[in-house]
């Protein structure tokens, strides 16, 4: 019998958010392919969001949003839907930070989604 392997989809990190409408926002998403519950940071120059990085100096070293969906900016811009504020729960075992961050970098991206009112249980 094949081993099945679900992947990630859309919005499977939330755990609880108060109103959809109030808690998700359509941004553009400036480069990568991201997967759901990848932490995006804002680009201070340009508003746009990427992949959150605890190493740069572009506004990205700051959690400020978590990715809802699959999307793939590699080629562009592209329009991306995400968790924006809370009050909402998200689960720390199905949100992710590219790379291999450390354990502070790690608590210092929980932080800032927890100054959003997005809480990583």
């Amino acid at each position: 019998m094949p081993t099945l392997t679900e992947t990630r989809h859309a919005g499977g990190f939330l755990v609880w958010e108060a109103l959809r409408d109030y808690c998700r926002s359509t941004v553009v998403l400036a480069s990568g392919n991201l997967q759901p519950g990848t932490i995006l940071g804002k680009i201070t120059a340009s508003g746009k969001y990427a992949a959150h990085d605890p190493a740069a100096s572009n506004g990205t070293q700051t959690a400020a949003a978590i990715l809802w969906d699959s999307v793939d900016a590699s080629g562009g811009d592209k329009n991306a839907v995400v968790l924006i504020r809370g009050p909402a729960i998200v689960n720390q075992y199905e949100i992710t930070i590219p790379g291999t961050p450390t354990a502070p970098q790690i608590a210092a991206a929980h932080a800032a989604l927890l100054t959003l009112g997005i809480l990583v249980r």
